[in-house]
């Protein structure tokens, strides 16, 4: 890094820079089967309990959906601007096709409404990997009819609530849909097949455009865009074996979903890399996915380190890791970040939608001290200016997460939140790590 430690932390960022907290559906909001709530693939993919490492579910979670008067309230003594937080589709539409469930819709309007009188605005994700088992049992994301679903879905949700919001975003992180989901059955529903991965992806992509025209079809006010998990790809030593898979690992992965919105197909590295898995792509679908964004959300945790041998080259890990065993790599973020800029000219403003850490926290005396974390997100915030600096137009940070939450197939036991949950009490308490951030905000509104 180029700023040291001392990094000036009021002076540095614009004025007008989001700073944010963010959480999904299914990790935070309990009440499972709540007031018609549908299921979803992930409450069936609990119900195996050797799918998740601790046995646990998302049953009750940190039990926001009656807590969440409570969240806002622990948002607003950060000093947050904004919250991040994703839809349940099942929730307001329990089937993911026909009635809408009022019910639902009432709590993110209630929601929404807590925000409001807070000043705090509202990012809402659509999807966020809680597809409702029924469409799943009609063939889930590998049928293609389920992009279509997904649009009917969006323009209502934008019907409603689009002049209520800050921004809305079709997909978090498609990557993980398709790759962990479909891919190595480690995410609900569980399959284990990279042919139907691949085809996966291109109907969330496709989703993605068809929902982009319908929200804008019913004159939504909202900032509308995407968010994608991404990463650098960076060869464990100079052999061509590690450079030819870090070139395969960055087209396959970031490339993958760039490449459709931004320039109307995919790259041809990875074609020919899957071979006979790539996807049926009709007629007409790169016109459908090429649509404008807003806005793209980046996804920010660590670098992929590629290394073709057996057994492979560990990364040097110089920062330490993190309890989920990521490498810490602050220097990738303004890499990647000048990457895109130089490869997509018409790339939008960014926001950084998701950075943050697990880290095995204990209470201690009423407290949580969480120096590493600390050090994870400072070391973010100053490699962020770096690409700042140097022209990209980043707007807003939004640190994962706001709470200890379910993280999903490690159920309980990885703790991403800046807001210990003790899961048997459902108590809330701030750790360092979000006095820390609370500090900051304070000294930016006052500098």
């Amino acid at each position: 890094m180029t700023k040291s430690a001392q990094f000036d932390f009021q002076n540095d960022f614009p004025h007008d820079f989001t700073w944010g907290v963010a959480t999904s559906s299914f990790q935070i909001e309990g009440a499972w089967d709540a007031d018609g709530k549908g299921p979803s693939i992930w409450d069936t993919f609990c119900l195996d309990k050797a799918n998740i490492k601790d046995g646990s579910d998302g049953t009750v979670a940190c039990d926001h959906y009656h807590r969440y008067r409570e969240d806002v309230a622990l948002m607003a003594s950060l000093g947050v601007d904004a919250y991040r937080f994703s839809m349940a589709w099942a929730r307001v539409q329990p089937d993911g096709k026909g009635a809408w469930n009022e019910a639902g819709f009432d709590f993110y309007s209630r929601l929404l409404d807590a925000l409001a009188e807070k000043n705090i605005r509202a990012h809402i994700t659509l999807y966020h990997w809680d597809l409702p088992q029924g469409l799943q049992d009609d063939g889930g994301w590998l049928n293609r009819d389920t992009a279509y679903r997904f649009a009917d879905y969006a323009r209502e949700v934008a019907r409603r609530f689009g002049d209520r919001v800050e921004a809305i975003a079709t997909h978090n992180e498609p990557w993980c849909t398709a790759n962990l989901g479909y891919g190595n059955a480690q995410f609900a529903p569980g399959v284990r097949d990279l042919k139907q991965s691949i085809q996966v992806s291109h109907h969330l992509l496709l989703s993605h455009g068809l929902a982009m025209t319908a929200m804008r079809e019913v004159g939504s006010s909202a900032k509308l865009g995407i968010v994608l998990n991404q990463w650098t790809a960076d060869a464990a030593t100079d052999s061509q074996a590690d450079r030819d898979m870090a070139e395969f690992e960055y087209a396959r992965s970031v490339q993958w979903f760039m490449d459709p919105i931004f320039k109307g197909h995919y790259p041809e590295l990875a074609l020919r890399g899957h071979g006979d898995n790539a996807p049926v792509v009709h007629d007409g679908d790169f016109a459908i996915i090429q649509q404008k964004i807003d806005f793209l959300g980046c996804n920010y945790y660590f670098r992929s380190w590629c290394s073709a041998a057996v057994p492979p080259v560990p990364a040097p890990a110089r920062h330490g890791v993190t309890d989920m065993g990521w490498e810490i790599f602050p220097e990738g973020l303004p890499e990647l970040l000048l990457k895109l800029k130089a490869e997509y000219p018409d790339l939008p403003p960014v926001y950084i939608t998701e950075n943050g850490m697990a880290n095995a926290d204990t209470i201690e005396g009423g407290q949580v001290h969480d120096p590493e974390r600390i050090a994870y997100v400072r070391s973010h915030l100053a490699a962020l200016k770096e690409a700042m600096d140097a022209g990209v137009n980043v707007q807003g940070y939004f640190l994962w997460s706001l709470l200890d939450n379910f993280e999903w197939n490690s159920g309980y036991a990885k703790r991403f939140g800046i807001v210990h949950v003790d899961y048997a009490t459902q108590q809330r308490t701030l750790k360092d790590s979000a006095l820390w951030y609370r500090e900051f905000i304070a000294a930016r509104a006052t500098a």
